[in-house]
């Protein structure tokens, strides 16, 4: 990990920088919004693969924030491993140490699709709503 830049939320970004005495990007603390932050760097590009294990046994108290990490890493085509198999794997790859160029999905025709706006009267209100859509 140490020819990597790694980024993590807070508690687990203290614990590598002990552990492994590699310089940590340390995020805010996941259930503070540091999975949040995490997936905006995906959204955005900056991230090449995600190692992030949860226990499956246990309520997280951010579950939310979780499911919504992993959907934005599997939306933008990036890997993750959320076990320690995963993460070997990931790991002994011979492109974790070269160039690799993931193949990026096309969302422009997402991108580019007509919005309506939904304007919405009920009849007992004194007021119109309108919903964007």
């Amino acid at each position: 990990m140490a020819q990597h830049m790694v980024v993590a939320t807070g508690t687990t970004g203290k614990l590598l920088e002990q552990i492994l005495g590699i310089e940590v990007t340390k995020l805010q603390s996941g259930p503070l919004g540091g999975d949040q932050q995490i997936g905006a760097k995906i959204a955005d590009g900056e991230v090449d693969f995600v190692i992030f294990f949860w226990d499956p046994l246990e309520s997280q108290p951010h579950d939310p924030d979780v499911r919504a990490l992993l959907r934005l890493a599997v939306v933008w085509n990036i890997p993750i491993a959320c076990n320690r198999a995963s993460a070997d794997f990931m790991f002994s790859s011979p492109l974790m140490n070269e160039g690799y160029q993931r193949i990026l999905p096309d969302y422009e025709v997402y991108r580019e699709r007509t919005v309506i706006a939904i304007a919405q009267k009920e009849p007992e209100a004194p007021f119109s709503h309108t919903l964007t859509i």
